[in-house]
């Protein structure tokens, strides 16, 4: 017959000399204990950890103890539930057995691995943030290649700000009282324009009246340039 009760008296005394720091009986009737376990150091030092509490029923080894995550730090609840998954598959595979030690060294390796992917995930990341980085400086120096979708759609952007624009600037000349056309503006506003000047010497009666003092005797002018080959006397009498 199994005497229970001293297999979980031995197992008691080989868990406390294995794990002196973080091993704590919480009762004897039934017995029930904590052993914490912490992962290797990660990057940065960083560290996961879960304190396990187990209960032992009265027939273990033959039945599976009770166990529960009593606290836990830095760690997911998926990672919570990966645990005590692997828990309950350790304790099946090793009923008939003391499997404490088992269940902590297995649950020991699996915090290895979710440090270990902590500092896979973080690497991930930081490369992400370099690619991202990488090419929101590529789009700043080179610009977003022109196609034809995207030239057109600026063209048509573009001709209505500058539309919109001139009408602006027009709209401000005016009230500024500014506008200034050019003559084929004016020509094209006024075709009046055209015959002003015969107009104009209709009314002073086809007569223009010329202050002839204000010219000289065409003999009094010097116009002889007898060291000129090219000059040519005009004989003005003979006209």
């Amino acid at each position: 017959m199994t005497d229970y009760s001293e297999e979980q008296r031995n197992e008691l005394e080989a868990l406390e000399s294995i794990y002196p720091d973080s091993f704590r009986v919480l009762s004897d009737a039934p017995p029930c204990f904590t052993i914490t376990v912490t992962s290797d150091a990660g990057e940065n030092d960083e560290t996961v950890q879960a304190t396990l509490k187990f209960t032992y029923v009265d027939k273990y080894p033959d039945e599976a103890p009770s166990y529960e995550i009593d606290s836990q730090e830095n760690l997911e609840d998926n990672d919570i539930s990966d645990i005590i998954t692997l828990l309950d598959q350790q304790a099946e595979e090793n009923l008939g057995m003391v499997m404490i030690f088992t269940l902590v060294s297995a649950v020991q390796e699996k915090l290895n691995e979710i440090v270990d992917q902590i500092k896979t995930r973080k690497e991930e990341e930081k490369l992400q943030r370099e690619k991202e980085a990488e090419e929101a400086e590529k789009v700043l120096f080179h610009g977003t290649p022109v196609t034809i979708e995207n030239f057109l759609s600026w063209k048509a952007k573009f001709d209505i700000e500058l539309a919109e624009h001139k009408r602006k600037k027009q709209k401000e000349e005016e009230q500024a009282g500014k506008i200034k056309l050019t003559g084929k503006q004016l020509f094209e506003t006024d075709h009046n324009l055209d015959t002003s000047d015969i107009k104009f010497l209709e009314e002073a009666g086809n007569s223009v009246e010329v202050d002839e003092s204000l010219f000289q005797e065409m003999d009094d002018l010097e116009l002889e340039d007898d060291d000129d080959p090219d000059y040519n006397t005009v004989n003005l009498d003979s006209e």
